[in-house]
C-alpha cells in the first residue's frame, strides 16, 4: 500500500510539489490542481519530478454528473470527464475517478428513485462505454466511486456494471466508507468490508481512507464522517485487508479541512498499520535513478 493525501505546496513548480509528498512520507499523490490534458511540457515535468521522487500519481478527480437529466449538462460533463481521463493517461495517473452519475435534477451526486431502475443501468452502461470509447486510453483506467444512497451502492452492483461496461479500461475505486449504510453494516464492518475486498479483489485500483460515526442521538439512521480513529470503522482489520491488494495500491486520505488534520489522519492511519503488522510502502527511488534522483 502507499499512503497519500493533498499536500498544500503551490503545484506552479512540479519539482517542489512532488518533493512536498515525499517530506510528509506520502508514496501517492493526487493530481495537481490545475493541470490540463494537452499541456504536454507541464504535464511531463510533473510526471518526471513525481518520478523522480518515487511517488505514484494515484487518481485524477472528474466530480460532475455525466448522466445529468439535463441533456446539455451532461453532453457538458461526458466532455469534462473525458478530458480527465485523457489528462489522467497523460500524466501516468493509476485511475481517473467519477460517479457512474445520478438522475437527481438538483444534485450532482444525490439520491434518485430513477438511479435504481433498469433503465439507469442501461443508460450508465451507455454514458460509461461513450467515455472510454472516446479516450482509448493506454495506462489510466476509469474508476467510479461506491455510494450508500445511489448506483453502485454494494460490490455485486459494481461488477455487475463491469460485466456489462465490458471495458477492459474500467476498473474499481473502492471507499470503504462509501460502503456502510446500515447500522448492520457500520457494527459488522471488519467482516462486512473483509467480504466486499474479497469480491472486487485485485480489481481494486484505489481506495480512499476516513472514518464514519453514528450518531446515537435520532431515531433516523445518521452516520458522519470523522478524522480516522475517531469513528466505528475496524482500521487494524481493515488495513490487514487492504494489505493483500496488489503492491503500491494508493490509499488516500480525504474530505479534511486542513493541513494539519491531513497530518493527524496520517498519523493515526501509520499507528494503525503497525497495530497490524503491516507497512505502507516507502517512499523508494525508482530502479531508473540513483539516490540523488539522477536517471541511470
Amino acid at each position: 500500500m502507499r499512503l497519500g493525501g493533498p499536500v498544500y505546496r503551490d503545484p506552479g513548480d512540479p519539482e517542489r510539489f512532488a518533493l512536498a509528498h515525499k517530506e510528509k512520507g506520502y508514496g501517492a499523490a493526487y493530481c495537481p490542481d490545475g493541470l490540463k490534458a494537452g499541456d504536454t511540457q507541464r504535464i511531463r515535468a510533473y510526471a518526471d519530478a513525481f518520478a523522480k521522487h518515487g511517488v505514484v500519481v494515484a487518481e485524477v478527480g472528474a466530480w460532475c454528473n455525466p448522466m445529468d437529466p439535463d441533456e446539455s449538462a451532461s453532453r457538458r460533463n461526458i466532455g469534462y470527464v473525458a478530458e480527465r481521463l485523457t489528462l489522467a493517461d497523460e500524466l501516468g495517473a493509476v485511475t481517473c475517478v467519477n460517479i457512474v452519475g445520478s438522475q437527481n435534477p438538483k444534485h450532482w451526486f444525490g439520491p434518485c428513485a430513477k438511479n435504481f431502475g433498469s433503465g439507469f443501468f442501461d443508460y450508465a452502461v451507455e454514458v460509461s462505454r461513450k467515455i472510454i470509447d472516446i479516450v482509448k486510453p493506454a495506462r489510466a483506467k476509469m474508476s467510479f466511486e461506491m455510494l450508500p444512497y445511489g448506483f453502485p451502492d454494494t460490490a455485486a452492483e459494481y461488477l455487475r456494471f463491469l460485466a456489462a461496461l465490458d471495458r477492459k479500461e474500467a476498473g474499481i475505486h473502492f471507499d470503504p466508507v462509501n460502503c456502510i449504510n446500515s447500522p448492520r453494516a457500520y457494527y459488522g464492518n471488519a467482516a462486512y468490508l473483509a467480504e466486499t475486498i474479497k469480491l472486487l479483489g485485485n480489481g481494486i485500483l484505489s481506495v480512499h481512507l476516513k472514518d464514519l460515526a453514528m450518531r446515537d442521538d435520532t431515531l433516523s439512521v445518521m452516520f458522519d464522517e470523522v478524522q480516522i480513529g475517531a469513528g466505528g470503522v475496524d482500521y487494524v482489520s481493515l488495513l490487514k485487508e487492504l494489505n493483500a491488494l496488489p503492491a503500491d495500491t494508493p490509499c488516500m486520505l480525504e474530505h479534511l479541512p486542513d493541513e494539519s488534520a491531513y497530518d493527524a489522519a496520517a498519523s493515526a492511519a501509520r499507528h494503525f498499520a503497525e497495530k497490524a503488522g503491516v507497512k505502507f510502502a516507502p517512499v523508494a527511488w525508482p530502479s531508473s535513478l540513483n539516490a540523488d534522483g539522477v536517471r541511470i
